[in-house]
């Protein structure tokens, strides 16, 4: 688990630098937009192009770790449901009953 946090964080890291760049490839384009013929004007805009791509790409190898972790998740709790019906209903009748109890207390 702890593994998983490491490389997300480390991801997560990468992405920053690389939204950092895009942000400031951005800021290179407005300030040369005025001076620069339609050549340099394209060249720009795809390098800003092929960084957006990077950066997605980058976001979903980052994200697919914890989208498969919730997957997992919901199938298991999916399937708990559909085994204990009683059971879940009844724990979501105690709950409600305490926040019931709770709100009418206010």
């Amino acid at each position: 688990m702890e593994l998983r946090t490491a490389e997300f964080n480390q991801a997560k890291g990468k992405m920053a630098g690389d939204i950092k760049t895009v942000v400031t490839d951005g800021e290179d384009l407005l300030k040369a937009a005025a001076n620069v013929s339609s050549a340099g004007f394209a060249a720009v805009r795809e390098k800003i192009d092929e960084k957006f791509s990077s950066t997605k790409d980058k976001l979903l190898d980052a994200s697919r770790p914890t989208i498969d972790k919730a997957r997992r998740t919901a199938v298991v709790a999916n399937d708990y449901v559909h085994g204990n019906p009683w059971a879940v209903i009844g724990v979501a009748v105690a709950a409600s009953a305490l926040i019931g109890f709770w709100a009418a207390k206010r």
